[in-house]
């Protein structure tokens, strides 16, 4: 597509689903891995169900309520990009534990009769045994239904157990809202966290297969090198003056010939790694093969006996002659080697080692599973005792350590803010159901939310949001549940896990764009505590509307209270906050009088897109990256809300955090050299170097000169090309602290000082931004995109 080209607003077209399908069926037909060709399969199957669900009217991609027939509550299947299959997570096939609960409690294996059930006095004693135990797992929110249903009757809520349990009826054949059993009770995660459980770690050790190159060395080193050295020796006896077959061979030379050939043909049978034995111009099968000859009874011609002779001598030349000091000492270090217990063997041993852990949930200290190998397991296993578990397994271990957040980014066990957003949801679980007066429903709570955190985001336009946790009509049944009292001190407890939260993330993954799944969790903790200001998403410039909802100008209010005033942050980009300041007042004198519909800022579109220099009309790709982009700049994405509002302090610093920034900024760069694709990296090194500048703001002025001119300092640490691409932003932040401006275009000084943006509808300039030995480089691509 030329992201150049006038078009219509976006609509979803079915194209963006056959293009997944048809990337499935050629990984599942070309794939050389079996277990990559059935997750195509599936994957295919799926889309297959998208396109089909398009074609005939049953699914609505882009709404709310994307599948015909289902409530926005219930829990869709959904796929990359967003799109609904159209089938329920909650539904499909019985699952075996409600086989064996229609078995136990004596009625169909069908949903409806399972439903029925648990309203009866029998089925509502197992639920209330469930909630008292804690004995039970949530893999998707339906499955808390009935659970908060018995506990509303054991609580005397009767009328609001009737009304949930209407609700949930026309829905129960085709979805399970029964609970599923587990051994023991959830662990609390607001202690601790996990990335991995320990079934997890098992089974990407189970995945593991031994790995054919270090084995074949293996064999090498401890199977024919050392049958190499026995047929070495064995032409020496013939040798006159280093010269083999000047001696004639005699009967126990052909006897012992023969002998070596038997075993060598027992070892090619059992060893069948290795095959350089089998090689015609390999030394071994040289020597092997003329002993064939010999005692076989036939006379060598004189070439293969000059290749004889060749590979002996060349053998004794490298490696000395078999039983000399240099040729036993290289042989001993070779058979150690080759004696070091296999990656493959130890991880098998560290199986038995998890085997005796609970299951379902993390492991609280590692160092007992990375300790070298017992005696004990020696001897049960034959591993050599003192063998230590190597790094590559030891960091599957670790993965599965369960400790507080910080612990484990710390420990390297939180690798990106990628990963990080995904063990949010366990710790925000506990805080936002602190306020539970009951404990039994506190622990349900919990475990639902964690459940319904699991749930994938929807594609959505108009400015649709996406379902929140309490408009489950189950969660909305115990609303009341929840004490004053108890909610004020939840949200002093969500504050200070928001604060330590952002904390974590500002200053572990400087330069990153916080992802959408850890703003959500922060814009949770945010309403818990009453905060008041918006956390904003990064939105997708492929179906960008032209709108922001109003939270988005609020977040840029707020951004100019901490930086308006004239900082390096607010000149460098030419805002100013206080004209929307202005523009945040009077949009909220005229909120009152708004009509019904999503709401939106007209204000705040209209000034991002003239800061972009969008044309009215306008639509392309890389257009509405452009006006992205510019909303990016004046909310600063977030991190003026958490400095401003939550009160973060990251204890490195904000000079640390700016340096931190660009050195990302450089490492990026550093990617774009010789890319033929470079501008998701372009736009990657923008957003790290607007984060830069959003710390460096906050130093004083003569730490920020300070700073400035250290940063060329950074960038001949790198490849000379980074400073070359980089040079043009350098001198325009220069120029800028010094009191300069831009002009309208973002350029100064004849182009030599630009202002770096990440996105552009006519081409980057740091992707031809070249160092002089550099100007014959091809840049690639075309002129269009970011």
């Amino acid at each position: 597509m030329n992201d150049n080209a006038e078009q219509q607003h976006p609509t979803v077209a079915p194209s963006y689903a056959a293009a997944q399908l048809a990337r499935a069926f050629t990984t599942r037909l070309t794939h050389e891995d079996a277990d990559t060709r059935r997750r195509a399969e599936v994957r295919g199957q799926r889309w297959r169900q998208v396109l089909a669900g398009m074609a005939a009217g049953r699914l609505t991609i882009g709404s709310r309520t994307p599948v015909a027939g289902l409530p926005a509550w219930a829990t869709p299947e959904v796929v990359r990009g967003g799109f609904a299959t159209g089938t329920a997570s909650a539904g499909g096939p019985l699952q075996p534990y409600e086989v064996e609960a229609a078995r136990s409690f004596g009625v169909p294996a069908e949903r409806r009769a399972l439903f029925a059930h648990c309203l009866t006095e029998p089925g509502l004693a197992w639920l209330w045994a469930l909630l008292d135990s804690g004995h039970y797992e949530i893999g998707v929110p339906e499955e808390a239904a009935l659970l908060t249903m018995a506990w509303l009757v054991r609580h005397g809520e009767v009328d609001a157990a009737l009304d949930l349990a209407a609700e949930l009826e026309p829905f129960a054949r085709r979805l399970r809202f029964l609970p599923r059993p587990a051994d023991g009770p959830a662990p609390d995660s607001a202690a601790a966290v996990h990335r991995y459980t320990v079934s997890d770690t098992v089974d990407t050790l189970i995945r593991r297969r031994p790995n054919a190159a270090v084995e074949t060395q293996r064999e090498a080193l401890a199977v024919w090198q050392p049958f190499g050295d026995e047929l070495l020796v064995h032409w020496l006896r013939t040798a006159r003056d280093g010269r083999v077959l000047e001696l004639a061979p005699d009967d126990d030379w052909l006897t012992d010939g023969a002998m070596l050939l038997g075993r060598y043909r027992r070892l090619a049978a059992e060893h069948t790694r290795c095959t350089k034995h089998r090689d015609p111009k390999a030394n071994l099968d040289i020597l092997r093969g003329a002993l064939e000859e010999v005692v076989a009874g036939r006379p060598l011609d004189a070439r293969r006996l000059g290749l004889l002779r060749h590979a002996v001598e060349s053998m004794v030349r490298r490696r000395g002659l078999p039983g000399s000091a240099a040729h036993t000492a290289l042989r001993r270090g070779q058979a150690a080697q080759a004696a070091l217990p296999s990656h493959h063997a130890l991880a098998q041993l560290m199986l038995r080692r998890l085997a005796v852990l609970p299951q379902d949930t993390g492991v609280t200290d590692v160092a007992p599973l990375l300790r070298a190998v017992t005696e004990e397991e020696g001897r049960e296993t034959g591993l050599p005792v003192g063998a230590a578990v190597p790094p590559v397994i030891g960091r599957v271990v670790e993965s599965a350590l369960s400790a507080p957040i910080g612990t484990l980014v710390e420990r390297g066990a939180v690798p990106s803010a990628e990963v990080l957003a995904e063990l949010v949801p366990q710790l925000v679980a506990a805080t936002t159901a602190r306020s539970y007066r009951d404990e039994a429903l506190r622990a349900l709570m919990t475990a639902h939310y964690r459940a319904f955190r699991n749930r994938r985001s929807l594609l959505l336009l108009d400015l649709e949001r996406q379902v929140r946790v309490e408009e489950l009509p189950w969660v909305r049944a115990v609303s009341g549940q929840r004490s004053a009292v108890l909610g004020r001190a939840d949200g002093e407890g969500a504050l200070t896990v928001l604060r330590q939260l952002g904390e974590l993330a500002v200053q572990a993954f400087p330069g990153t764009l916080l992802p959408n799944p850890l703003v959500r969790e922060l814009g949770e903790l945010g309403r818990r505590c009453d905060l008041g200001a918006p956390f904003v998403e990064e939105l997708a410039a492929d179906i960008f509307m032209g709108a922001f909802s109003p939270k988005f100008l609020t977040a840029a209010r707020i951004a100019g209270d901490l930086l308006g005033g004239g900082s390096l942050y607010e000149r460098y980009y030419g805002i100013d906050y206080a004209a929307i300041r202005d523009l945040a007042i009077a949009e909220a004198d005229a909120a009152p009088g708004r009509s019904s519909g999503a709401r939106t800022s007209a204000g705040f579109a209209r000034l991002c897109a003239e800061r972009a220099g969008t044309p009215s009309g306008f639509w392309s790709v890389a257009a509405n990256g452009t006006v992205i982009e510019q909303a990016q700049i004046l909310t600063t994405h977030n991190l003026a809300t958490l400095v401003g509002r939550v009160g973060i302090a990251p204890r490195t610093g904000s000079a640390d955090l700016a340096r931190r920034c660009f050195v990302t900024v450089c490492r990026l760069t550093a990617l774009v050299h010789h890319n033929p694709r470079p501008l998701g990296t372009v736009k990657d090194a923008a957003y790290a170097w607007r984060q830069m500048l959003f710390h460096l703001s906050l130093c004083p002025p003569g730490e920020q000169r300070r700073m400035i001119a250290g940063l060329h300092e950074e960038t001949a640490r790198h490849p000379a090309h980074v400073a070359a691409r980089l040079a043009p932003a350098l001198a325009g932040l220069t120029l800028i602290a010094e009191g300069g401006a831009f002009d309208a275009d973002g350029t100064a000084d004849d182009g030599r000082a630009r202002r770096l943006l990440g996105w552009s509808t006519d081409g980057h300039w740091m992707r031809n931004q070249l160092h002089t030995s550099d100007v014959n480089e091809s840049a690639g691509g075309g002129t269009g995109g970011y």
